[in-house]
């Protein structure tokens, strides 16, 4: 499997994109009414991120119990699992390229943890498309990519689609959004799930 070989795979074109013009309309109206701490610009000024979208609408709760993604957690995680974070992220233009980094390492409680993304527009070179390290979530010293150490930029991959497509990935993989050169904002809609 390819989640389990490159830690992470991309699932082209998954949600259609009648349903997929609803969720956008949903999303910006929620990123256009909420306030903090709900609502937060990251500390680099790249993306602004949105907790708790699992109470901000059912086309958006539906992106969190996608059946092919429940598969993938069902192998990586085994049963049970749960849902443990979903949010909304909007890569700023001009936002710089985000260091890479592990959501969590192997010795820690919450291992191992399955993260989606859910593209909501399109993932490309040049618009803050995220990037993986593939394999880096079997290496012994992933540890020091989760302190911000010893980065292999050079061996990072695109993980590109059209909207609709999502980004299964291990938590354990290094990654990280790319830098957004284009004049747009670049929208997903994120989530991790961990064993319940």
């Amino acid at each position: 499997m390819e989640l389990e070989q490159r830690g992470f795979c991309v699932l082209p074109s998954l949600v259609p994109a009648a349903q997929l013009s609803r969720i956008a309309a949903v999303y910006d109206r929620a990123f256009a009414t909420a306030q903090p701490p709900d609502l937060r610009r990251a500390t680099s000024g790249g993306d602004v991120r949105l907790a708790g979208l699992v109470n901000r609408g059912a086309e958006l709760n539906e992106l969190s119990v996608l059946e092919p993604v429940l598969d993938c957690c069902e192998v990586i995680i085994g049963t049970p699992f749960k849902l443990s974070s979903f949010l909304g992220r909007t890569v700023l233009p001009g936002a710089r390229a985000q260091p890479l980094h592990v959501d969590v390492r192997r010795d820690e409680d919450a291992w191992p943890l399955v993260g989606f993304i859910v593209m909501v527009d399109e993932f490309r070179a040049g618009n803050g498309a995220t990037r993986f390290v593939p394999g880096s979530h079997l290496w012994a010293h992933e540890d020091a990519a989760h302190e911000g150490n010893a980065r292999p930029e050079r061996d990072a991959e695109l993980a590109c689609g059209p909207p609709g497509s999502v980004i299964v990935y291990h938590g354990s993989v290094w990654h990280g959004y790319s830098s957004n050169e284009s004049t747009a904002p670049r929208r997903s809609i994120q989530g991790a799930y961990v064993r319940g």
